[in-house]
């Protein structure tokens, strides 16, 4: 946490993005940092509703000033413009401050897209990918190893497969 880096943890559904960057904030919080959780969808329509109510400033400084902030299942749902800059605003207000985890299923390299607007994803990008640890999760979910519902042993033990990690350090994408 002290370096500020980011950590994009990718992967397919089920196979442990968010427990991994929940157990990583856990242990930034054993270590005496400040962490908070959000859903990207969930907390950029917040922020929608924060701006009626006059929640949205004090929002954003609580977003601001969290050492780790948990961005997850980033790319599942598109953009609006508001949300967008949003999202800018909050990476901005980070960059080189504090660190960021974001989770998502959709790969790296697609994630220009999902943002849509090129020139804030351009930005957007910028501040999040380029001072980051990647994490490749790979493998089957774990829900579906854990739903042996109907099943016998032998089954299970087909379905079991190895969950490695590749974890690497990115300047550039």
């Amino acid at each position: 946490m002290p370096s500020h880096h980011n950590i994009l943890i990718v992967g397919p559904c089920g196979t442990g993005k968010t427990f991994l960057a929940c157990a990583l904030a856990h242990k930034a919080c054993l270590s005496g940092y400040t962490s908070l959780y959000c859903r990207v969808g969930r907390l950029l329509s917040e922020l929608q509703l924060g701006k009626g109510d006059g929640q949205y400033s004090k929002r954003m400084t609580e977003l601001a000033k969290t050492d780790v902030l948990i961005l997850d299942d980033f790319g599942l749902s598109p953009l609006t413009e508001d949300h967008q800059r949003d999202l800018l605003e909050i990476l901005d207000d980070r960059h080189d401050k504090h660190s960021t985890i974001v989770t998502s299923q959709v790969p790296i390299k697609l994630w220009h897209d999902c943002i849509g607007n090129e020139t804030l994803a351009d930005a957007i990008l910028d501040r999040l990918v380029h001072n980051s640890y990647r994490v490749e999760i790979k493998g089957e979910s774990m829900r579906k190893a854990r739903n042996h519902i109907g099943k016998d042993k032998n089954s299970l033990k087909e379905e079991k497969t190895p969950n490695p990690l590749l974890v690497q350090k990115s300047d550039e994408d």
